[in-house]
């Protein structure tokens, strides 16, 4: 199911790190608590940036060998041209081919032109290069590892399910990263997990609140974290309900 998420929505979304968003989405109990969300491969390339809402622009690259066309970044000008077409902010996710990776998937001009039109940040299961230079670019990016050449760059494919980290995405799949991580979330949940984020943070903030405050006792902190409990019950009841209704 896709529907049309707003981009109110979006911008709500982006108020919250990813590991509450997650938190969120196990409360609609909809799928596994261990699928859905990009594993310790693929890490931050600049942990401080805050937090990628997009969707996802999806491809396959490699860069092993030379192609068979002689033309080093071949595929670049479909995939721009594709991406342009897209509306709302767009994330290009890269499968790296090459198993090891050979070379990075990015550099400098691939980020400053993603970013020219229209992304808003880039996630590969492969490698990176010019981390200096497309830092002031304010791009997240998220990547398995650096390397210094780009080898014989190729986008394979366009917009075709990549598995990056673990996690299949499919293009136009709704993305969430930041340091922790990224995450999808299901088209059909993003207006009620951007609501019900508020709602947890008030939830845990009951126990941290108490543990903050000095003086802790066990049954203290027993009640706080009982109360705590019950809010995020109360939540997830109120959001699968709300969920189901709108089926």
């Amino acid at each position: 199911m896709s529907v049309e998420i707003p981009a109110a929505v979006l911008d709500e979304l982006r108020k919250y790190d990813t590991p509450t968003v997650c938190n969120v989405l196990e409360l609609f109990e909809m799928r596994s608590r261990i699928v859905g969300y990009t594993d310790a491969r693929i890490q931050a390339c600049y942990p401080a940036l805050p937090p990628m809402v997009g969707f996802a622009t999806t491809a396959t690259f490699r860069a092993g060998a030379p192609p068979r066309g002689g033309d080093t970044y071949m595929g670049l000008g479909a995939q721009v041209e594709r991406i342009a077409a897209l509306s709302g902010p767009k994330v290009v996710v890269f499968q790296d081919l090459d198993d090891p990776p050979t070379a990075a998937t990015f550099g400098e001009i691939m980020c400053t032109t993603y970013k020219a039109f229209g992304c808003v940040g880039l996630v590969t299961s492969g490698c990176g290069r010019d981390l200096d230079q497309v830092e002031p670019l304010k791009f997240p990016c998220f990547t398995g590892g650096t390397m210094p050449s780009h080898g014989y760059t190729q986008i394979v494919e366009l917009e075709v399910p990549v598995r990056v980290g673990g996690v299949w995405i499919n293009p136009g799949d709704l993305l969430h990263g930041d340091r922790n991580g990224i995450t999808t979330i299901p088209h059909e949940l993003a207006a009620l997990t951007a609501e019900g984020c508020a709602g947890f943070m008030d939830a845990e903030a009951v126990v941290l609140n108490y543990l903050r405050a000095g003086n802790v006792t066990v049954s203290g902190f027993v009640t706080a974290r009982d109360e705590c409990k019950r809010r995020m019950t109360e939540l997830g009841k109120s959001l699968k309900a709300r969920a189901a209704s709108a089926q």
